[in-house]
């Protein structure tokens, strides 16, 4: 079973960039940069640390409902934290659980306090449909005696 690091660096072999954002940005950087690179949460990063996570969900719940300016307010101002992070040595099922049981749809993977990368529920859900299509593949051979 892959583990959270390893998931992160097959999605980096495939060109697929973690993009993150600084505190004092304002919302609206955050947002042109989800909105340009196709993603729904970016990891906020202050130096070197992961300090929180900014996404959709924050933006809709944390400033169109509360009437702030996504021009005038910070990024820090609406992100989550502190930041539920995974391991890297976490395995896919763990991963998952933690999402679930958090409600998260983004999970950054840390290791030693720097982020290693960004896992989505539909990363893991991809993962955890392969590995069990391989079970099975695996199964089908064993009985068929082969």
């Amino acid at each position: 079973m892959k583990t959270a690091a390893q998931l992160v660096k097959l999605k980096a072999v495939h060109n697929q960039q973690v993009h993150s954002i600084a505190p004092d940005e304002m919302v609206l950087t955050a947002l042109k940069v989800m909105a340009e690179k196709n993603v729904g949460a970016l990891p906020v990063i202050d130096e070197g640390q992961v300090v929180g996570i900014i996404s959709e969900r924050d933006y809709a719940r944390k400033v169109v409902l509360q009437g702030r300016s996504s021009v005038g307010t910070p990024v820090r101002a609406i992100m989550s934290s502190p930041v539920v992070t995974a391991a890297g040595q976490h395995s896919i099922g763990r991963c998952m659980a933690v999402m679930t049981d958090s409600h998260l749809r983004h999970l950054p993977v840390v290791e030693d306090g720097k982020l290693l990368g960004l896992l989505s529920i539909g990363d893991l859900v991809k993962e955890a449909i392969s590995q069990q299509a391989d079970l099975i593949e695996q199964l089908e051979q064993y009985i068929r005696g082969h």
